[in-house]
């Protein structure tokens, strides 16, 4: 019995051996190219880095090389310029410190000005604003105005006066003579007499009180024109007297509006192509 185990245990001891020997042969085999392989990518990725870097490194120098240049040269130009302006570098160098102080400053006053300046022109603007409102508020006034003195214009009316002639319009207050005026078909003249007073010069034509009625409204005064002198007798306030004047025969007006104890008050109404003395004021 044991001469028959020994042969049947041994041949299965024998081939485990083998075996395992040649498996392990394969992963030595497949760690060390993994490793050969491994090793190559990292001293090829290590190799490409020490190049990059030393590229890096060769700009570097030659950027540092050309600013070093450059420096030399602006240096060699300074004392260039120096020497053409005849002063050192120190003074060069103080001289462009100076000059660099005032074209801040300078720059610094033209700032503040700008500034003035629009501040001015804002305030300029609100000028022209305010005077913009006040050309429309006398806008509104002068068509105000107007309204008012065609409003009172056709209130007024005409007359017969005393000649029997068509009158122009009656004036019986100062208000109705300022719209006639503005009306500019005639010339008015505004006048005041007193009871006993000499001739008053009025237009081309002399006027003297005579006598007053203010209980009934009447006057008596005379009227001189070219040279002669009319009466005219017992008036009436607001009635047109009429008398005639000039190489043309011109029609002249006057209206009394109040007639008072010992004064008159009214106004001398002459053409527009009449004469008019210059030593005598229109009102």
């Amino acid at each position: 019995m044991p001469g028959v185990v020994t042969p049947d245990v041994e041949p299965a001891i024998v081939y485990h051996s083998e075996s395992q020997s040649n498996m392990g042969k394969w992963v030595l085999m497949f760690v060390a190219v993994a490793f050969a392989a491994a090793s190559g990518l990292f001293t090829f990725s290590h190799e490409r880095k020490l190049a990059d870097l030393a590229q890096y490194q060769a700009n570097n120098e030659k950027q540092v090389g050309d600013l070093s240049k450059r420096m030399q040269a602006a240096e060699a130009d300074s004392e260039t310029l120096a020497h053409q302006l005849g002063m050192t570098k120190k003074e060069l160098a103080t001289k462009t410190a100076e000059l660099q102080r005032q074209q801040q400053l300078a720059s610094a006053r033209f700032a503040a000005q700008t500034a003035q300046q629009k501040k001015d022109l804002s305030a300029i603007e609100g000028e022209v604003g305010s005077v913009k409102t006040d050309v429309g508020g006398v806008k509104t006034d002068v068509a105000t105005t107007k309204a008012t003195l065609e409003s009172t214009i056709s209130k007024l009316q005409n007359t017969i006066g005393d000649l029997g002639v068509q009158s122009g319009l009656i004036a019986n207050t100062r208000g109705d003579l300022e719209a006639l005026k503005h009306k500019g078909d005639r010339q008015y003249y505004e006048f005041t007499l007193m009871k006993g007073a000499k001739p008053q010069a009025i237009s081309t034509v002399a006027l003297q009180l005579k006598k007053t009625d203010a209980k009934r409204g009447k006057y008596t005064l005379n009227v001189t024109a070219d040279d002669k002198t009319l009466e005219k007798k017992d008036r009436t306030q607001s009635e047109p007297v009429q008398f005639y004047s000039g190489r043309d025969h011109m029609l002249y007006e006057l209206v009394v509006w109040t007639v008072e104890k010992k004064k008159i008050t009214g106004y001398l109404s002459t053409p527009k192509n009449a004469p008019v003395p210059i030593t005598v004021s229109q009102r």
